[in-house]
């Protein structure tokens, strides 16, 4: 299951989600080549490559992004070749559903859209959960609760390799913390997810150890450690 053959081998779609999400469900929200694909910039910053071993995926690179160019990948880091540069880098963790993990629908959660992105992005930036964009939510289905009209709750879908779903951009506003609400939105977004026949996953960072924890006790457990970095692409070709 999720297993796809990359250059002759066998691969896991949970190892290279971005790739395998813009290759597949998320095709339309992507531009690139059969080497190096990203997505629209008012969508999403990731980019992703079909494999770094690959001696043409440099060029590939370069020729979507373009010189003098930095973006964000995931997944397992590459040697980078003379010329090229790592601006950041950063330990992270994966993390996939088990059968102790219980989705259900939440009454309160109300469906996010084009019309709730100004509030989105505000939660965004004083939350902090990671990257959002104007189009962001047009990734997958997005969630939220609100307190007296206001969104004070957020979560939703981001990748989705084949047969698995991201849940991801799961935050709340400090004021309302501790009260449960990332616990409901992320089993509701799970229970949406499985009803249409995928598993889910989630990506952290590796030293948010109290969200690593809070997702163990729900039902997920670590798959693998992953790296999130940024690279920036030579100044000149």
């Amino acid at each position: 299951m999720g297993a796809e053959t990359v250059q002759g081998v066998r691969e896991d779609v949970r190892d290279n989600a971005a790739w395998h999400s813009l290759q597949g469900a998320h095709a339309a929200l992507g531009e690139g080549n059969e080497l190096a694909r990203r997505y629209l910039p008012d969508v999403s910053p990731f980019a992703a490559v079909r494999s770094w071993s690959d001696p043409d995926v440099w060029d590939a690179v370069l020729d979507l992004v373009g010189p003098g160019a930095t973006f964000p990948v995931s997944g397992d880091e590459p040697v980078l070749p003379a010329g090229w540069t790592l601006e950041w880098r950063a330990q992270g963790v994966q993390l996939v559903e088990t059968d102790r993990l219980t989705p259900r629908p939440d009454d309160e959660a109300v469906v996010l859209g084009p019309g709730d992105v100004p509030e989105m992005l505000a939660l965004v930036g004083r939350t902090q959960p990671g990257p959002f964009l104007p189009r962001t939510h047009e990734l997958g289905r997005y969630v939220g609760l609100r307190r007296a009209g206001r969104l004070v709750a957020m979560a939703g879908e981001r990748l989705q390799p084949a047969g698995w779903t991201e849940i991801s951009a799961v935050c709340t506003d400090d004021a309302h913390r501790g009260q449960g609400l990332a616990t409901r939105l992320v089993l509701d977004v799970a229970h949406h997810a499985q009803a249409r026949g995928d598993r889910v996953l989630l990506h952290a960072a590796a030293t948010n150890t109290g969200a690593v924890r809070l997702y163990e006790a729900l039902g997920f457990t670590l798959r693998r450690t992953t790296t999130f970095a940024a690279l920036r692409t030579p100044d000149r070709r």
